[in-house]
């Protein structure tokens, strides 16, 4: 068995107790990794992080209370070397390019972590990014695409909820014609032919939450 002091030490940040579990059951047959705490938020996280001063630091986006993406930011900017690598169930690029401006280093998509997990530990210990290919290549896709404005987001968070033009000009105090003008320009910024399959992609390109 190696050495304590040379195992990388593991912050696991998840609400998910189950989740929490299999993962721990993962470091604990290796040799060179040590599960040091768990934290259920992002603001346990911080708190954690302090504490213990993890090697590495897995991190869930999307948890109550703060999210992973504001722990990323606070941790960040208190402890910039800090290592951390986003777990999601998103493959959206959009959320993968988010969470790597925050300053992540690493990106898993849970679904995909029995055969990545420890390898990107590692490589991320060793002082690599590693992003995995598919989203990787997505990012490229579309990264000169133009952004959708806020307002275009509040539109389509409103599509999303099932509301009809005529609720969202009510809800947001503007103009029908002026939610149509934003659904044009929704349409043709993420591709798309209809309302349905805007928030399809905005959903699958983690534009707007699932």
């Amino acid at each position: 068995m190696s050495d304590d002091s040379h195992r990388i030490r593991v912050l696991m940040v998840d609400d998910h107790p189950i989740f929490r579990e299999g993962i721990a059951a993962v470091l604990a047959a290796q040799s060179d990794m040590e599960l040091v705490a768990e934290a259920v938020n992002g603001e346990a996280a911080i708190a954690a992080f302090r504490q213990f001063r993890p090697d590495i630091t897995l991190m869930d986006l999307q948890m109550p209370g703060m999210g992973g993406q504001d722990a990323i930011h606070t941790i960040l900017g208190e402890f910039p070397d800090a290592r951390i690598i986003v777990l999601t169930t998103y493959e959206g690029d959009v959320q993968a390019t988010r969470a790597l401006r925050a300053g992540a280093v690493g990106y898993l998509i849970k679904s995909t972590l029995r055969k990545e997990l420890l390898f990107t530990i590692r490589q991320v210990h060793q002082g690599h990014r590693h992003i995995p290919g598919d989203i990787a290549r997505v990012i490229a896709e579309h990264v000169t695409d133009d952004a959708l404005s806020m307002r275009e987001l509040q539109v389509l968070g409103h599509v999303a909820g099932g509301l009809s033009n005529k609720r969202i000009a009510t809800h947001m105090g503007i103009s029908v014609e002026t939610v149509k003008t934003h659904m044009k320009s929704i349409l043709a910024k993420v591709n798309a032919s209809d309302r349905t399959q805007a928030v399809v992609i905005a959903m699958r390109r983690g534009i707007i939450d699932a």
